[in-house]
């Protein structure tokens, strides 16, 4: 499973939750401007900053802004 930490206007987060819709890849996506403990995963991972979209891997890893072929090659190496 896929955490997406994402805002609803962040426009590189829009096109990535369409990319991994068409690809059929499943993910919940948590907005940091709702969610302080999101916003602090968030920081934790981009060296303070709250870069958008950060996703979460089911093993703890993470990945700012990834392409859809970085996901789906992510979800791959945890098969």
């Amino acid at each position: 499973m896929i955490t997406m930490y994402s805002t609803t206007w962040c426009g590189y987060c829009h096109r990535l939750t369409s990319q991994l819709d068409r690809e059929g890849i499943p993910y919940t996506v948590v907005d940091i401007e709702k969610n302080e403990d999101a916003a602090f995963i968030v920081e934790q991972v981009n060296g303070g900053n709250q870069t958008v979209p950060t996703l979460v891997y089911a093993d703890g890893s993470a990945h700012t802004n990834p392409s859809v072929a970085q996901v789906k090659a992510k979800l791959a190496s945890l098969n």
